[in-house]
C-alpha cells in the first residue's frame, strides 16, 4: 500500500527532523535539545534491530543480508557498498514512519536520522527539518572515535587487511555523502556546518531558532475548579481542541463536572490564553480499579507542541497527587517510547472498555 505524501506529511507535522551527513552534530544537537525541552528523540540507527527483527527477506532483502566475517563486508565495491546503504535506508523508512506517527500523536518528536533532501521533502515540511553537515573528505577516524559507534569500529578492524577496508568506507562514505553535502549549501533548507570554534549551546540556538522554538511568557499551570468563569472558559478549550477522539467525552465530563473527592482538571496557561490540559483520576477508561491514581488526558495545543509543556503538566500533576500521599500515578498510553522520556516504566499490556490494548507505565512520585 503507498500512502500520498501529503497523508504522510498531516500525520508527521508533530516530527522534528535532525539530519545530515555523518559527523555533523546530528546526534548531539538532538539530545541536547531533546533534554532541554523534554522531548523524546528516536534515533534511527538505535531502531534498527528492531525493524530488522519485525523485517522479511522477502520484502526487506537488504536488511536481512548476513555477512560471514569483516573481509566479505568490506571487500565489496564502493559502488555495492553505498548502493546497500542506500537500499537498507529505504527498506527501513516504511518502519520509521510508522513508529512516528504513533509516537507523534499527541505531542512533538525529535527524529535523529540520515535522510536525503528529497526524502525529507516527501515526508515533512522545511520548517521541521535541519541538516547538520561536515565536509565528507575524510570522516572514518572522526566515524569511529565516538563511543556509539565502537562496534562499527571493532569491526572494521576485525578485517585482515585494515588499510584496505579503511578505504572503502572511507570511499563510500565520500562517495554517498558529497554530493548531498554540496546540494544541501545550495538548498532552501536550513543546515548548520560543523564547527570546532562554535559551542553545542550555539549550534543548539541555531537549531531550535530554525524550529521556532522559544521560552514561555507568563505561564502557569492552573486546577480548574466547578462552578467558575475559569471552569468555563476550560469547557469551552475542550469543546475545541483538536483531539476529536477524546473531546466529546471529556467535555462531558467536564459539563456534568463528573469528578469526585480528589479528582480534578488542570490546564496550561501562557499569556491567559489556556494551551493544554490534564486530569488527575481515580479510575481511567479501564477496568483496573486497583490501580489508582491516574495522570490522563495529557493534551497540548498544535501551537505550543515543543514547548516541554507536557511534562509540566506531568510534573505538576504528580506534585498535586504526592501533596495527597500518594507515592506513584499510572499513565495509560497506546505509545511505546514516549512517556519513559518522562521518568515513567513499563508495566504491563493492559485492555480499555474499547476492547483495545494499550501500554501501562507507572512513575515513583
Amino acid at each position: 500500500m503507498i500512502f500520498a505524501d501529503n497523508c504522510i506529511k498531516k500525520q508527521l507535522r508533530n516530527v522534528y527532523f535532525i539530519t545530515g551527513t555523518p559527523c555533523g552534530g546530528k546526534t548531539t544537537v538532538s539530545r541536547a535539545l531533546g533534554k532541554k525541552y523534554g522531548i523524546p528523540v528516536y534515533d534511527i540507527d538505535e531502531q534498527f534491530p528492531h525493524h530488522q527483527a519485525m523485517s522479511d527477506p522477502a520484502s526487506q532483502p537488504n536488511m536481512n543480508r548476513r555477512f560471514k566475517n569483516a573481509d566479505e563486508f568490506f571487500g565489496r565495491s564502493v559502488a555495492e557498498y553505498k548502493q546497500w546503504l542506500i537500499d537498507n535506508l529505504r527498506e527501513q523508512t516504511d518502519f520509521i514512519i510508522l513508529d512516528l506517527i504513533k509516537l507523534s500523536q499527541n505531542g512533538p518528536v525529535i527524529c535523529d536520522c540520515h535522510l536525503t533532501m528529497d526524502e525529507i521533502s516527501r515526508l515533512s515540511d522545511s520548517s521541521h527539518a535541519a541538516f547538520m553537515i561536515t565536509d565528507p573528505t575524510d570522516l572514518v577516524e572522526t566515524y569511529c572515535d565516538r563511543p556509539d559507534h565502537q562496534d562499527f569500529s571493532d569491526y572494521l578492524h576485525s578485517a585482515s587487511d585494515y588499510e584496505a577496508a579503511k578505504r572503502t568506507v572511507t570511499e563510500t562514505l565520500y562517495s554517498l555523502n558529497m554530493t548531498n553535502y554540496k546540494a544541501i549549501k545550495e538548498s532552501e533548507f536550513f543546515w548548520v556546518e560543523r564547527d570546532t570554534d562554535r559551542s553545542v549551546e550555539d549550534t543548539v540556538a541555531l537549531v531550535e531558532e530554525h524550529f521556532g522554538w522559544r521560552p514561555l511568557k507568563n505561564f502557569e499551570i492552573k486546577k480548574v475548579e466547578k462552578d467558575t468563569e475559569f471552569a468555563a472558559e476550560f469547557l469551552s478549550y475542550v469543546e475545541n481542541c483538536s483531539w476529536v477522539e477524546v473531546r466529546d467525552h471529556l467535555a462531558g465530563l467536564v459539563r456534568g463536572w463528573e469528578f469526585s473527592d480528589w479528582e480534578t482538571m488542570f490546564a496550561a496557561v501562557e499569556d491567559g490564553k489556556i494551551v493544554g490540559m490534564a486530569s488527575a483520576l481515580k479510575t481511567d477508561y479501564y477496568p483496573l480499579p486497583e490501580i489508582t491514581p491516574w495522570v490522563s488526558s495529557i493534551f497540548v495545543s498544535e501551537s505550543h507542541r515543543g514547548l516541554r509543556i507536557s511534562g509540566k503538566l506531568i510534573d505538576y500533576v504528580n506534585e498535586y497527587l504526592r501533596g495527597l500521599g500518594f507515592r506513584r500515578s499510572y499513565i495509560p498510553s497506546e505509545y511505546v517510547g514516549l512517556y519513559e522520556h518522562y521518568g515513567y516504566h513499563y508495566v504491563k499490556e493492559i485492555e480499555n472498555y474499547g476492547g483495545y490494548t494499550d501500554h501501562l507505565y507507572v512513575k515513583e512520585i
